[in-house]
């Protein structure tokens, strides 16, 4: 049974062919940074958070960011390209 301090939250990362979905119990006043290290998103994933923009339901975030009962986390990769070049390449392509 979870302690009335506790709150729920869930880390998600995902790349091209594996998610990671983890759902956690913390206490109250726990931070982004908490909820990583708590995850174990860096060893499953091979990745450093601290690499990584992250945000809660879309929205970015800091590391000291204080969670709330029911928030998602999610780490973003970096974009590979920008899509403007990407554009501009797709459309040359078919050409």
């Amino acid at each position: 049974m979870a302690a009335v301090d506790d709150i729920l939250v869930e880390v998600a990362y995902a790349e091209p062919g594996r998610q990671f979905l983890r759902a956690l119990r913390l206490p109250v006043g726990s931070t982004v940074a908490a909820a990583l290290a708590a995850s174990g998103v860096a060893e499953v994933c091979s990745i450093d958070p601290a690499h990584c923009a992250v945000g809660i339901w879309s929205r970015r975030v800091t590391l000291q960011s204080v969670l709330a009962d029911g928030n998602r986390v999610e780490l973003y990769r970096p974009l590979r390209i920008d899509p403007k070049e990407a554009r501009r390449l797709r459309a040359q392509r078919r050409r």
